[in-house]
């Protein structure tokens, strides 16, 4: 059966962008921002996106391309001999279903917020009423089941019809949607009064602040946004041609995904600075504070429901982008058409999410490993992002960068196929040596933050 085919240039680039943009920028990165010194985790956040995000973007690009398959046979068509690698493969389907287990809920949540905002749930109330409102729908179970199905059934919806006719085209209208909004936002949040401070809090960076914390929050958050090592982006590569080399177009995303995460630090801080709320928040940030920040300003109750719809479209575009994979690996495990995988996929996580809904509220006492303040998600959340992320990482760089998988020269030459720039050579000794000790060392600090070691 003959691949399909993104329809456009324009299509691959939101799309594969669409699948990085989301809670990683617009939730995750301004709470790690505030939390760790402001400009200086800025900087070495950027840093990090070009030191190991990109090269790791082109190789998972690569592999893709070059074997126009699923991430679960990519290894059994390009090195059909070794068979050390095809555990990976079969793996990362299940690392995809991992992390919509619980990022489909959190996506139910903001949509949900979105329509509270619209409603005008938010107006006149005191900061204790908002936190009750966050309170009382982490205690109703079956009302989050009812958003997360919601968000469920809209993204199988549109990745049962044809890949050019759903997902490409939905994902067009909404990432183009989503900057313009973001955009809006962020030149209202700069007209505030104290917004220059919120911004020298957020660019400036303190070079005093740089420590291994820091350092090590930052390389992890450059995987985690990018959705790097479970084939997140292999899949977009197996849709591609080859008029384009895959340098270039993993560039175009990266600068894309970080425009969405800086601006939506632009409308964030300068309120915060603007309405005296403290950007070391955190989580609180975006669902306690922020109501309560719009509600304090002229039009808020719009500007409110325009920050959770720009929010939801975040959100949507990930899980539609990883739905898609989890439904092209099903689609080609199981010979079922693309309508029949879809459905079953919409059902399956549903049930899957059930976890994390109950361990806000009847599972609330869960302790994972034992440790006091690390529930369901955090047990969830760290399968993916401490483990899963990293060593996936790690495993497509060793791949291809040595005569053990698929080998650096197979990679540079599917890598630099086509117009645009071009993976240099001179760069292997970095990415066959020196990337892969870079992502042992976030896999081992990351191991030894969560048990506290």
């Amino acid at each position: 059966m003959e691949r399909e085919r993104l329809k456009s240039r324009l299509g691959f680039i939101l799309l594969s962008a669409g699948c990085a943009i989301g809670l990683g920028n617009v939730y995750r990165f301004p709470m790690k921002v505030g939390q760790l010194g402001g400009g200086a985790f800025v900087l070495v956040y950027v840093a990090c996106l070009i030191l190991l995000g990109l090269p790791v973007m082109v190789m998972e690009f690569s592999m893709g391309r070059a074997a126009q398959t699923s991430p679960l046979y990519i290894y059994h068509t390009l090195t059909p001999t070794k068979k050390a690698f095809r555990f990976h493969g079969y793996i990362s389907p299940f690392a995809n279903v991992l992390l919509m287990m619980f990022y489909t809920t959190i996506a139910g949540w903001i949509f949900r917020y979105f329509i509270k905002a619209l409603r005008g749930d938010f107006v006149s109330k005191t900061t204790e009423e908002v936190t009750g409102e966050f309170m009382n729908m982490l205690s109703d179970p079956w009302m989050m089941l009812v958003f997360t199905a919601i968000i469920a059934i809209a993204a199988c919806t549109v990745c049962s019809f044809s890949l050019q006719k759903g997902l490409e085209r939905i994902t067009k209208y909404m990432m183009i949607a989503l900057l313009i909004l973001m955009v809006a936002l962020a030149i209202y949040g700069l007209t505030l009064p104290g917004a220059k401070e919120g911004v020298n809090f957020y660019l400036k960076p303190d070079f005093s602040k740089i420590n291994a914390s820091v350092i090590s929050e930052a390389m992890n958050q450059s995987f985690f946004t990018l959705s790097l090592g479970i084939g997140s982006m292999a899949i977009f590569g197996s849709y591609l041609g080859k008029e384009r080399s895959l340098t270039g177009e993993s560039i175009n995303i990266i600068i894309l995904d970080t425009f969405v995460a800086i601006t939506a630090g632009l409308i964030i801080f300068p309120a915060c600075f603007a309405y005296g709320v403290e950007p070391t928040e955190g989580a609180g940030l975006l669902f306690l504070t922020l109501p309560n920040v719009f509600m304090g300003i002229p039009g808020g109750r719009i500007w409110c429901a325009l920050f959770f719809l720009f929010m939801s479209f975040a959100a949507f575009s990930t899980v539609l982008a990883v739905y898609e994979n989890i439904i092209a690996c099903s689609h080609e495990a199981f010979k079922l058409s693309r309508k029949k995988t879809a459905f079953i996929v919409c059902i399956v996580m549903i049930v899957l999410n059930i976890p994390f809904i109950l361990g806000n509220n009847v599972w609330s006492g869960f302790k994972a490993f034992g440790i006091e303040g690390k529930d369901v998600s955090d047990l969830e959340d760290f399968f993916v992002s401490t483990i899963m992320l990293p060593l996936g990482s790690l495993i497509y760089v060793i791949y291809c960068t040595t005569r053990y998988g698929w080998g650096f020269k197979n990679f540079i030459s599917e890598a630099n196929l086509g117009k645009g720039v071009k993976f240099p050579k001179w760069i292997k000794p970095y990415v066959t040596f020196v990337l892969p000790l870079i992502i042992i060392v976030i896999f081992v600090m990351g191991i030894i933050s969560y048990f506290g070691l």
